[in-house]
């Protein structure tokens, strides 16, 4: 269940990868699978712990080829602890809606990210994250929760004030915004409602089994209630001393 597409998100054998706020580590085990070095990076110990051993497991399962490299570290986004220019790419999926201070988080995305890299965020898309918080205060008003809702224009804005330059966007995960729905129209807590266990059994067959009709019926709905919002952006080459010079 990828947010990132990565077939508009192109990721190269050996790319250096952060994984920024990775919770349980899908996208970065996709990076690993690829053959990247990634490192994932989140503040929740206890689920670095789970995404390090996966990492080993894969390992000793051959799912990765050679020459791929996996970490797993316990940081603070807003004070990334790497060099200047340490990674090729970087993806920041839903989490950008926990932290007051997104600009910072951004600022240190961009420092960490290579002239040429690429970025991609996505968080939860307007529409469908409206309903959430008009059904229920419990969905957002909870310690760590989604302090603010993005407009798709606001957080391109950002990007682009970051010195980032977007080039793609789109929606995802349409099947799953009537779950959020009815979880928090029967309490963001109660998975014993009949309408939510169903739903969520509906959800893990369609991520189980892959069937070409819910495949077909999710790329039809995204556009209207996709959940999440996703966009890609690179950071510029800045114009060489020699250039500037030529230019006066």
């Amino acid at each position: 269940m990828l947010t990132v597409d990565f077939s508009r998100f192109p990721l190269a054998p050996g790319d250096r990868v952060l994984d920024l706020g990775c919770g349980a580590g899908r996208h970065a085990f996709e990076c690993y699978r690829r053959g990247a070095r990634v490192v994932a990076l989140d503040r929740n110990g206890e689920e670095i712990r789970e995404v390090a051993k996966w990492f080993a497991a894969m390992k000793e399962a051959g799912e990765a080829p050679e020459g791929a490299t996996a970490t797993a570290m316990e940081g603070d986004a807003l004070a990334l602890p790497f060099p200047d220019e340490s990674f090729d790419v970087v993806i920041i999926s839903e989490v950008m809606e926990h932290i007051p201070d997104d600009k910072g988080v951004l600022a240190e995305m961009v420092r960490v990210l290579k002239p040429g890299g690429r970025i991609a965020v996505t968080v939860p898309r307007y529409g469908p994250e409206k309903v959430c918080w008009a059904l229920s205060d419990a969905y957002h008003e909870v310690e760590g929760g989604h302090i603010r809702i993005y407009k798709a224009d606001e957080l391109t804005g950002k990007l682009r004030e970051a010195g980032l330059k977007p080039y793609g966007s789109h929606h995802a995960h349409a099947l799953h915004a009537p779950y959020w729905w009815l979880k928090c129209a029967f309490g963001v807590d109660n998975d014993k409602a009949l309408p939510v266990r169903a739903y969520h059994k509906l959800l893990v067959w369609d991520i189980m089994k892959k069937p070409f009709a819910t495949r077909l019926a999710e790329q039809a709905l995204n556009p209207l209630i996709g959940k999440s919002f996703v966009v890609y952006a690179t950071k510029p080459h800045l114009p060489s001393l020699g250039a500037e010079a030529d230019a006066r």
